[in-house]
């Protein structure tokens, strides 16, 4: 599956289908706009230009990234090409076609003037902001920090829980509350199946989510606003991190992990499985297959001065540091940590570290340990060291192979996770006894 956010769908990806459809009705409703007398529709009239606006925007944000891949530039420069049809279309209609009373004369809600207006400064932003996602783009003209704060005891995400205590300020958008920053020692605790991972986390923290966290009404603290405006800057959380898989904005989320995409933006969400697509423009829904349902809320846990995220998408789970990452699907976890990665899961486990790979299923395993490679599967094992090769065909040896290697992935992984990489004496020691009751097979 491509990472769209970053290269693009294909042309015939869902996203770009519905584009083109709603280019089409947008089409059809210039025409019945044209010919609305002979239609008997003149009382309609406002709600037909309404929705020829809406869907403009809603094609143009639906076609970001189909060449280029979905950056801030490019919804920019999509608001502008749709504030520059919608300038065109209100001259051409003020002049021959008719518009309703709120969109003429001087108390129009929009005229043509306003929009090109509206194109002309989203051009020059889009082209400084660049083609880069988040480059150089002020946090003012995404959020607002509030100055108000609130009590804050903690919160429970079901498999993710806050615990702490201090002071929760809004973050909005507009008026739309995307966040909160916690000012005060808060500890992030998460269930997986490596066993419970826990964080103290330093201030400021940032919970993008759209719940409340706040409780009661406290003093607030202007140099902590302050501070923290000029922290949540996109480019500054994401830079150097134009392929991070997990991006979120509160207004912008972004979710590719395993077999699974997720991304929404304003007005428009997007969702990509093996099973099918999902994309959801306003309150148009349209479907290819049988996608799994979005999450009903993102949720992300940030420390802005230490790189620390964890953010929480349904059934699935991410935790990000400068030292590891851990991304979990049910009953399936992926750590990785520099050139050692580590999954298991109900049916398979697998430990890699450079050129050092162990896999091991319900009836095969594989190990490959420098020049050392010993396979297992059907009752049939084959071995090949210091350029030599066997073959034991053997029930009972190829599942000595399969319990033998996932013993060793299981005590390299204790290792893995507490933060001493692999131990390369036990592991050659290890595979040096497999080897070496191996060859009792061979007489």
């Amino acid at each position: 599956m491509s990472s769209w956010w970053i290269y693009g769908y294909p042309e015939e990806g869902l996203r770009f289908r519905v584009a083109d459809f709603l280019k089409k009705v947008t089409a059809v409703l210039i025409l019945v706009w044209i010919f609305r007398e002979p239609l008997r529709l003149e009382a309609y009239l406002e709600y037909i230009v309404w929705a020829i606006i809406g869907l403009i925007f809603a094609y143009e944000l639906l076609g970001v990234g189909k060449w280029l891949g979905v950056t801030v530039s490019g919804v920019i420069f999509a608001l502008a090409k749709a504030f520059f049809w919608v300038s065109v279309l209100l001259f051409v209609g003020s002049r021959w076609i008719g518009l309703p009373e709120n969109l003429s004369g001087d108390d129009a809600l929009l005229t043509a003037g306003t929009a090109f207006a509206y194109f002309v400064v989203l051009s020059i932003a889009g082209l400084l902001v660049g083609r880069t996602p988040f480059r150089r783009l002020s946090s003012r003209r995404w959020f607002t920090v509030e100055r108000k704060a609130y009590s804050f005891s903690g919160a429970d995400f079901g498999d993710v829980r806050l615990s702490g205590s201090g002071k929760a300020y809004p973050v909005k958008v507009g008026r739309k509350t995307v966040g909160w920053v916690i000012d005060g020692e808060v500890e992030v605790e998460a269930e997986t199946p490596l066993g419970r991972v826990k964080k103290l986390l330093s201030p400021p923290v940032v919970v993008w989510t759209s719940r409340k966290l706040g409780g009661a009404k406290e003093k607030a603290d202007p140099t902590f606003v302050e501070r923290v405006q000029a922290m949540l800057n996109p480019d500054r959380l994401y830079r150097n991190k134009e392929r991070a898989k997990v991006v979120d904005l509160g207004v912008v989320k972004v979710y590719e992990g395993d077999g699974f995409q997720y991304v929404k933006l304003p007005f428009v969400e997007v969702v990509e499985t093996p099973h099918g697509e999902k994309v959801k423009v306003g309150p148009i829904h349209v479907h290819d297959g049988k996608p799994v349902s979005p999450p009903e809320d993102m949720v992300t846990i940030r420390e802005l001065g230490n790189g620390f995220q964890l953010t929480k998408a349904g059934d699935r789970l991410a935790i990000e540091t400068e030292e590891y990452s851990i991304e979990v699907v049910g009953d399936s976890v992926t750590y990785r940590s520099g050139e050692e990665a580590l999954r298991l899961s109900r049916d398979y486990v697998s430990l890699k570290s450079g050129e050092l790979s162990i896999t091991v299923g319900k009836r095969r395993a594989k190990l490959r340990i420098d020049d050392t490679v010993i396979t297992a599967s059907d009752g049939k094992v084959r071995i090949r060291v210091g350029g030599k090769s066997y073959t034991i065909v053997s029930q009972e040896a190829c599942q000595l192979v399969i319990g033998k290697a996932k013993e060793i992935v299981e005590e390299q992984s204790a290792e893995l996770i507490e933060g001493f990489g692999v131990n390369r004496a036990a592991l050659n020691s290890r595979v040096k006894e497999l080897i070496d009751e191996l060859m009792a097979y061979l007489g």
